[in-house]
């Protein structure tokens, strides 16, 4: 999806190593941290002068942290809303509290755990954002019925053929009625988040009315 969007001219997507922007004769781009500690901290002048020669007016900064807003599909469409994304990637022990201060528009978390390298945390992001540009998926439809998108999971889907070692298919789903089609796949996904996901629920309406 990723690269036809870019061949499509539906996305311009640009990876810059943070090294074009050192000065010192090694490159570096880490350091020890103030205090002592384990591990190593990014250090903020590479991050600042790489942000601040890629900003535009229209840039939305985004730094992939533990510590971010946990990454969800209202964040993924507010940011696919962003003409323009900057991501920077976390690494070793974080990054120089400056640039959480002073440099970032928002701070964002795919979970609650910890990857040993930032960049895997921005392509989750990016992906999760690069799908709901307009044109991208083969259908206008597919992104607005994902599970999240109306706050419940997915409900189940079938395909041919119609019934396969001896499971057969909801007789529903082959009844040719729209209406009934479409009620049939709400309660399924309520159902389903109910049994899954039932934190989900109170955010919904199906979750105030059961």
């Amino acid at each position: 999806m990723m690269k036809r969007a870019q061949e499509s001219g539906l996305l311009q997507l640009h990876i810059h190593n943070l090294r074009q922007w050192t000065t010192d004769k090694h490159h570096v781009v880490d350091d020890a941290p103030f205090g002592g500690g384990q591990g190593m901290v990014m250090k903020p002048e590479p991050i600042f002068a790489a942000v601040e020669s890629l900003r535009n007016s229209n840039s939305f900064v985004v730094l992939m942290t533990p510590q971010g807003r946990k990454l969800t599909q209202t964040l993924a469409v507010e940011c696919a809303a962003r003409p323009h994304l900057i991501i920077i990637c976390g690494h070793y022990e974080g990054v120089d509290q400056r640039v959480h201060e002073h440099l970032v528009d928002a701070e964002i978390s795919i979970g609650d755990y910890v990857l040993t390298n930032g960049a895997i945390a921005a392509v989750v992001l990016t992906d999760a954002v690069v799908r709901l540009l307009p044109g991208v998926l083969g259908h206008e439809q597919s992104a607005a019925d994902d599970s999240f998108s109306s706050g419940l999971l997915e409900g189940p889907h079938y395909t041919r053929p119609a019934e396969f070692r001896g499971w057969k298919v909801p007789d529903v789903l082959l009844s040719g009625n729209h209406g009934e089609i479409a009620a049939w796949r709400k309660r399924q996904a309520a159902e389903k988040t109910r049994d899954r996901r039932p934190d989900l629920l109170g955010e919904t309406e199906e979750g105030q009315e059961s």
